[in-house]
């Protein structure tokens, strides 16, 4: 079982940057896209990012379009979601999961491996 790890959550301050990372326990990430999720409180977990497993395909939430950017470093086998110019909004736990597939894809059930998460709290 693919396990994920989640990691560079924490406080910051409106228009503040945070790197998150995701990594897997004992298996390489290499074959699997991996889409980024976030779930503020009493809301719906949505999808903010995903990236395929060359890196050469990216797709991006429309809130987050222009300041967050997905990448992936296939050596370390880590996936990363820069995120610029933070807004009180995009305060919540953030997920990786995995699907093992090339490209990304619209079906949230498609993800059959999910990290643990990682708060992002954008506050004054």
């Amino acid at each position: 079982q693919l396990q994920l790890v989640e990691s560079g959550g924490g406080l910051v301050q409106p228009g503040g940057s945070l790197r998150l990372s995701c990594a897997a326990s004992g298996f390489t990430l290499n074959y699997y896209a991996i889409g980024w999720f976030r779930q503020a409180p009493g809301k719906e977990r949505e999808g903010v990012s995903c990236i395929s497993t060359n890196g050469g395909s990216t797709n991006y939430a429309d809130s987050v379009t222009g300041r967050f950017t997905i990448s992936r470093d296939r050596a370390k086998s880590t996936v990363y979601l820069q995120m610029n110019s933070l807004k009180p909004e995009d305060t919540a736990v953030y997920y990786c999961a995995a699907v093992p597939r090339h490209f990304c894809t619209q079906t949230e059930a498609d993800f059959s491996s999910w990290g643990q998460g990682t708060q992002v709290t954008v506050s004054s």
